[in-house]
């Protein structure tokens, strides 16, 4: 495995190239989700157009540098006796492979990481919190549910019986209109025979 770190103006681009003979040819090998991949281009080179295999170099670069994390991470995990990597062993993988720049980077992410499941534990804690058992909250929506599919379907009638007047009225007024047209033309018609 061959890897390279360019620096040009103030932006690193590292490039992870797996050699012909290390490839498996393994189709089933996992990989990131492509959809991913495009999404992250298109945000950090947003007026840039990327040509398919250069994605799929990228995809595939992502995917030997995960994998070489990880086994580096493993590898000191398993020397401390341990069973489970934890983010400690991931930041010491990144100093030994060389890539000691990165890791105030890891920390900040990893603090975020750490920022938002507390607050979803929160959320979920507030819930709970609340006192109201789960059925009775599911039995609450779908009391709310309920009585907003009643007032639609009263505004839907509501609605109907609004055409349904509004199409007599265009009915009595086309009626009635006929009515003086006919009473105006048989009026013509006696006019003549009086003459």
């Amino acid at each position: 495995m061959v890897y390279f770190v360019q620096r040009n103006s103030s932006r690193l681009f590292l490039f992870f190239c797996a050699t012909m003979a290390s490839s498996s040819g393994n189709d089933d090998d996992l990989t990131i989700p492509r959809a991913a991949i495009n999404k992250m281009i298109k945000e950090t080179l947003p007026n840039v157009r990327v040509a398919n295999d250069a994605r799929e170099l990228v995809v595939n670069c992502c995917t030997e540098f995960i994998h070489l994390i990880s086994s580096e991470a493993n590898e000191i995990c398993n020397k401390s006796d341990k069973k489970t990597i934890s983010p400690e062993h991931v930041i010491n993988a990144l100093e030994s492979l060389g890539f000691g720049s990165y890791i105030t980077e890891v920390k900040d992410v990893l603090q975020e990481c750490k920022t938002v499941a507390l607050k979803r534990r929160k959320a979920s804690s507030r819930l709970e919190n609340l006192g109201i058992p789960e059925e009775e909250l599911l039995r609450q929506q779908q009391e709310l549910f309920a009585k907003a599919r009643q007032q639609q379907a009263e505004l839907a009638q509501q609605e109907w019986l609004q055409m349904q007047q509004a199409a007599q009225q265009a009915q009595m007024a086309a009626a009635s209109a006929s009515g003086a047209q006919q009473a105006g033309s048989s009026q013509d018609e006696d006019e003549e025979d009086d003459m």
